[in-house]
């Protein structure tokens, strides 16, 4: 304790006491060393099969439209499988389709159409990869550490972004542009034995009592209906969306730069990751003085800066100096939009939740490719970043109410308030749609109070795994109302008794008060006739 007599916060790198996360910490920082080689060497490659920006482009946008198609998909599973086991089995397959495209680039049998396809290849890897890997952060470290924990994971990704490129370019000069790929797929072989070391705590099994696509479905109601990961994903996309214009046309920037190259090009990505890894170092001192939201409006305008310092100067120093402060912007924003969707999320839904943000990351990054790569084709490459700064200021602007962090006030933990609902008897089956009325007694002088609640009481029924809400008022005794609410099926009514959260329980408690019934709230279930 402190003399103040609170407790300390933990230290920023306090996750590196659990073993478990040391463990795939490290693993991860060499495999995204080979991802971060392997961008460099597939955005380079493109430029020497086909100069043309909006090809160029294409690969950015071929790396992450997998994850807007599936990553969805990808999380349901991952909510519904063993995560360890689902990432061993991916990282096998990646490893084999990169040494399949190191093996085609060394026998310089690469076209423009196969480099796309095989990016597509191994971004719906990292599709179906994504939401599993991150969901598993809160199960290696306390919540009091979540944040330092996923602070930690982006300067270990920018860490590998400082040293992948750079090593990079001095292999493609020196060695060829093969060797990116091979040390990539090895790179792969490294997670998978660190996956096969680590032991987590055995959990039951979750029985699954829904179809794949109605988990899909529950997962986006989640979120439309959890406003405090709605305000980060809207954030999030009016960031991404235009942020991605130098992430997509950097290789043409260096190419055309005085005196560019792969050497040029591997340089500014390095003083991309080492202005993040940066910023990574600051965030304890900047998390004390700024908030999530305020982290993010300040990485916004650096970002913004860095747009225009590449628009307006094509000199390496200017270059650099620009990459290094869109870096440092982007580990800011980057790492206040994770914590912010991670404290948003409870732990049942989580990866899906994830899977979301994955998607409207990389969905808003792929768009923003193919848009920039196609202005800087009819226009100009400083036209295109120029345009991006203008609508990244404008985009924050409009989107400024939707605050970032909200999840960090919550506490989502299983609250097991509810009473245990009714056994069906021997003729009723549990996969049958279910339908919950509740009738609440209310005196007319607090209807206004009783329905504002309730209707800020149904998010939390849709977001967890209501289809449907209502609410009526009874004709013949004006105090008598009615809460409907559907659910896909009786299974999924008796999962949602599980699903509600601590936080939830102070509006139910506002509503239970205004309830003028003897013994609270009538509550009545029913079942779909067959």
């Amino acid at each position: 304790m402190s003399s103040s007599g609170k407790t300390a916060s933990p230290g920023a790198f306090s996750p590196f006491g659990h073993t478990a996360f040391a463990l795939l910490w490290t693993a991860t920082l060499i495999s995204n060393v080979g991802t971060w080689m392997h961008e460099v060497g597939a955005g380079w490659l493109m430029t020497t099969l086909s100069p043309s920006p909006a090809v160029v482009t294409l690969v950015q946008a071929s790396t992450t439209l997998p994850v807007f198609l599936f990553a969805l998909f990808a999380g349901a599973l991952a909510d519904r499988f063993d995560k360890r086991r689902m990432l061993i089995v991916i990282n096998v397959m990646l490893t084999v389709v990169i040494s399949v495209l190191a093996t085609l680039v060394w026998q310089e049998r690469m076209t423009p159409t196969l480099l796309i396809l095989f990016t597509l290849a191994i971004g719906t890897g990292a599709a179906f990869m994504a939401p599993a890997w991150q969901a598993i952060v809160p199960s290696l470290v306390p919540r009091e550490k979540l944040k330092q924990a996923i602070a930690l994971n982006s300067m270990g990704i920018n860490i590998s972004r400082a040293i992948g490129p750079a090593l990079a370019g001095v292999l493609i000069a020196s060695v060829g542009l093969a060797a990116p790929f091979a040390l990539n797929a090895a790179s792969h072989v490294v997670i998978l034995v660190a996956l096969l070391m680590w032991r987590p705590v055995a959990t039951p099994a979750r029985k699954p009592h829904a179809s794949i696509l109605s988990e899909m479905g529950t997962g986006l109601r989640h979120v439309r209906h959890n406003p405090a990961m709605l305000a980060t994903a809207i954030r999030a996309m009016a960031f991404f969306l235009f942020a991605s214009a130098y992430w997509s046309l950097l290789p043409l920037i260096a190419r055309n730069a005085e005196g560019g190259g792969s050497e040029l090009y591997g340089a500014l990505m390095a003083l991309i990751g080492a202005g993040a890894v940066t910023g990574a170092l600051l965030l304890p001192r900047l998390s004390k003085r700024f908030n999530a939201d305020a982290s993010v409006r300040l990485g916004t305008f650096g970002t913004i800066a860095a747009l225009l310092a590449m628009a307006a100067s094509s000199a390496p120093a200017a270059l650099m100096v620009a990459a290094f402060l869109g870096g440092l912007s982007w580990i800011a924003v980057l790492t206040s939009f994770n914590v912010s969707a991670q404290t948003a999320l409870p732990d049942w839904v989580r990866a899906r939740g994830l899977a979301v943000f994955l998607m409207v990351f990389f969905g808003s990054m792929s768009l923003g490719s193919v848009i920039w790569g196609q202005i800087a084709t009819l226009g100009s490459i400083q036209i295109a970043l120029l345009i991006a700064a203008l609508g990244l200021g404008l985009g924050a602007w409009i989107t400024r109410q939707f605050e970032v962090g909200q999840g960090e006030a919550l506490d989502l933990s299983p609250a097991s308030a509810w009473p245990q609902a009714p056994a069906l008897n021997d003729s009723q089956s549990d996969d049958i749609a279910a339908m919950v009325i509740v009738t609440y007694k209310i005196n007319p002088a607090d209807e206004d109070a009783f329905l504002t609640l309730l209707n800020a009481f149904s998010k939390q029924r849709m977001r967890d795994g209501a289809t449907r809400w209502d609410v009526s008022q009874n004709v013949e005794d004006p105090t008598l109302w009615v809460e409907t609410f559907h659910l896909p099926s009786w299974a999924e009514h008796l999962a949602q008794h599980e699903r509600v959260t601590r936080s939830d329980l102070e509006i139910q408690g506002k509503i239970k008060s205004l309830d003028r019934h003897d013994h609270g709230p009538v509550v009545r279930h029913y079942l779909e006739a067959k």
